[in-house]
């Protein structure tokens, strides 16, 4: 679970990580105001098979790109990127080509990402 740029606002990434961590899933959390680089470093690192995001700043189209670029320069292409925040629905295509698995928006139930997780992730 990752920060990607300049937002600072963490509480809702802590609580899916906490949620994700009572189901029964290891979890990392790399805290706020991480690169494209350090973001991708560490889920090498931790050899993750689900990369989340959080993006509440409106810079998810500046930084998955870079994010999924980084990914499949370390061969990191099964990994199953999903993406939480404020995401506008004209942008939702775009990150799905790139690569991005699934978008959770504001107000989605920590059960949801739980079960989409767990019927997607190859890990």
């Amino acid at each position: 679970m990752a920060k990607p740029g300049l937002d600072g606002h963490d509480r809702g990434a802590k609580v899916i990580a906490r949620a994700l961590r009572d189901a029964g899933m290891e979890v990392i959390y790399t805290g706020i105001r991480q690169t494209p680089r350090m973001v991708v470093q560490a889920a090498a690192q931790e050899d993750v098979s689900v990369l989340g995001l959080s993006i509440l700043s409106g810079a998810h189209m500046e930084l998955l790109p870079e994010i999924m670029r980084l990914l499949g320069e370390q061969g990191m292409d099964d990994v199953l990127v999903v993406l939480g925040g404020i995401v506008p629905e004209e942008d939702r295509t775009a990150l799905s080509q790139m690569g991005v698995s699934a978008v959770f928006g504001p107000g989605t139930s920590t059960n949801d990402i739980i079960e989409y997780i767990n019927h997607n992730a190859s890990g």
